[in-house]
């Protein structure tokens, strides 16, 4: 039998975490490029609708295509690959050891992207290169040409350097060799704790394409800022009077959450007299939620909103309307894809944060951070700022996590890192609220915000559970490693895309992906609701 068909024992241990791992971030139906395809296991175990593997191996490529007829196999050497299509997600995985001019492959990739592509890029940790060379001496593992070592910081760089922008960063696997019970006990559990990441075989990069090198030109968009509102009456009219027209219009949208002290019918004052208070304003409306939590009020606030670009805006106005222009640029130019304001990093006004709160938003600033592998200094601000179309991929995945978030907060950072969105901070200043009082009770917020740490902790990090059925938007974090003629081979993988074959034919006509970007709104005349 070919080797290619019977790996070792402990290889087939590695593919199987790998491809599990992969499985977890790439939903069925995208369109993935992966170079390196070796057989193709990998590629055909993501279900693809649109699926491309690459390989310099003569070899490879004709068993890749007699294994899954239903994909699309190319004969090239990456650094030369020419094809007239985006993809979803590139996938080079554990390919850059082997790669003469690194750089170079890097900056092709540019061509097979669309604006919203993920690119996901893993190879071995520069710290096991003794262990691998011990491993190959036993023959645990096949003997390989000479590798690149390089660090993360490394291949950051280079990645810069190609207009790649990166998102996310990690290690995976400290044992990939198969023991019964040790191997998934230390992976599972011990991996998944923030003491020795940087000791694991595996370093991982989620990027994506460098917006600010993009020729595309830039899109204005239309806003909707929602405002989940209970026993504000007295900050309505500041807020009717300060939000302030960005991009192609905004709307303003108040969902009530039962208040007893007016609000609604000041909400409906300053709706009659919105062209006094605010002529900037395309329209504004409330409505009542039939739910009750913050949470609730913001979904149905969004779901209601006509606006490409979604705001939430806290009704005590601690963040000033004012600085809502910074969050729709930072996430209209591109720098990032889910804009989270902070509280913390300005001096706030004496009583603007009671210590306790001060102290809880540092912690869980710090969980998140470690759980999300993006930097978070404080995930209870209120003022997030996203695109539509990843909110409804968000909603769509909702049912991995479960609606069990009250605010709403970690709901959506949760659902923008299982995207790999980038999260892109906003420094706002904290005041101080003047009227009405703070609606958190902190200890019994407090415990429900440990078990929603506990559940995101399980599923981000512990076992990464399948999520077949999730939204196309997200992005791969891992992939297993491919398959060339100084790689070693592939192992076998189920695939779900088996009753596909059957009807994808493997000379599907090539065609341009379209970028996953929300669409132009006209902006419509003014409404009275």
């Amino acid at each position: 039998m070919h080797e290619h068909e019977r790996p070792g024992i402990f290889k087939r241990y590695y593919n199987q975490r790998l491809t599990k791992l992969i499985g977890f971030n790439v939903p069925p139906g995208a369109s993935v490029l992966e170079l390196g395809c070796g057989l193709g296991d990998l590629l055909a175990s993501l279900s693809p609708e649109r699926g491309v593997g690459v390989d310099f191996s003569a070899e490879a490529i004709q068993r890749a295509e007699q294994r899954h007829p239903h994909l699309t196999f190319v004969l090239a050497n990456a650094q030369e690959l020419k094809l007239d299509e985006t993809f979803d997600f590139i996938i080079l995985s554990n390919l850059v050891g082997d790669l003469v001019d690194i750089q170079r492959v890097f900056a092709r990739l540019e061509a097979f992207c669309h604006p919203r592509t993920r690119i996901i890029i893993t190879s071995f940790n520069y710290l096991w290169g003794p262990w691998v060379k011990v491993a190959e001496r036993l023959r645990i593992k096949p003997r390989q040409r000479e590798q690149n070592w390089l660090e993360l910081p490394d291949l950051k760089n280079l990645m810069r350097l190609a207009n790649l922008d990166p998102v996310k960063t990690g290690h995976d696997m400290l044992m990939p060799v198969r023991i019964p019970l040790v191997s998934d006990f230390i992976n599972d559990i011990v991996g998944s704790l923030p003491v020795l990441p940087w000791l694991a075989a595996n370093e991982i990069i989620v990027a994506r394409p460098d917006p600010a090198c993009a020729c595309t030109e830039r899109q204005e968009h239309r806003v909707s800022v929602v405002v989940a509102c209970k026993d504000e009456r007295g900050n309505i009219e500041e807020i009717f009077r300060t939000v302030p027209k960005m991009g192609l219009g905004t709307e303003l949208i108040f969902v009530d959450g039962h208040s007893t002290d007016g609000t609604v019918e000041e909400i409906e004052r300053c709706i009659a007299e919105l062209d006094t208070l605010n002529p900037h304003l395309d329209s504004a409306r409330v409505m009542v939620q039939p739910g009750k939590g913050k949470g609730d009020a913001v979904r149905m606030g969004f779901d209601a909103a006509t606006g490409d670009v979604l705001m939430i805006l806290d009704a005590d106005i601690t963040v000033r309307s004012e600085d809502l222009p910074k969050f729709y640029e930072a996430l209209v130019s591109g720098k990032g894809e889910f804009i989270n304001g902070s509280r913390l990093v300005y001096p706030m006004e004496s009583q603007a944060m009671r210590f306790l709160n001060m102290l809880g938003n540092h912690f869980f600033g710090m969980v998140f951070t470690y759980l999300l592998d993006q930097r978070l200094t404080d995930t209870l601000c209120g003022t997030k700022v996203l695109f539509r179309s990843d909110y409804e991929a968000i909603k769509r995945g909702r049912t991995f996590f479960g609606d069990f978030d009250p605010f709403g907060d970690f709901d959506l950072l949760f659902g923008a890192a299982k995207l790999n969105l980038k999260i892109l901070e906003v420094p706002i200043r904290y005041r101080n609220r003047e009227y009405g009082d703070i609606k958190i009770d902190r200890f019994k917020h407090g415990l429900l915000l440990l078990k929603m740490s506990a559940l995101a902790y399980s599923r981000f990090k512990l076992f990464r559970r399948d999520t077949s059925g999730t939204a196309p938007e997200a992005s791969p974090v891992i992939a297993t490693t491919p398959v060339t003629a100084q790689l070693p081979d592939t192992a076998p993988a189920k695939t779900a895309a088996k009753a596909k074959a059957k009807t994808q034919s493997k000379n599907k006509t090539k065609a341009t992906a379209k970028a996953k970007t929300p669409t132009r709104a006209k902006v419509p005349a003014k409404q009275r609701t």
